[in-house]
């Protein structure tokens, strides 16, 4: 992830392609960065309040993987 996005999240953490991305909590809950991911066309799922799950399918293409990366990387900023 870039380095400006460092500052929205405390941790990444998972195994292959189920990941969990710790929100800050002074960046505020998880869920409102699971909306915007939404509206880029990222299904993600808050848990706990501060994370953000993310499973892709276990076919995604390394360009759809790239295009994910990007909204994400977006969206936590």
């Amino acid at each position: 992830m870039p380095d400006s996005t460092r500052r929205t999240f405390a941790d990444i953490r998972g195994k292959g392609l189920l990941i969990g991305v710790e929100i800050r909590k002074e960046s505020g809950p998880a869920r409102q960065f699971c909306e915007k991911l939404a509206e880029l066309g990222i299904l993600a799922k808050e848990t706990h309040g501060t994370v953000i799950r993310l499973a892709p399918p276990l076919i995604i293409t390394k360009e759809e993987m790239g295009w994910a990366i990007e909204r994400i990387a977006q969206v936590l900023k």
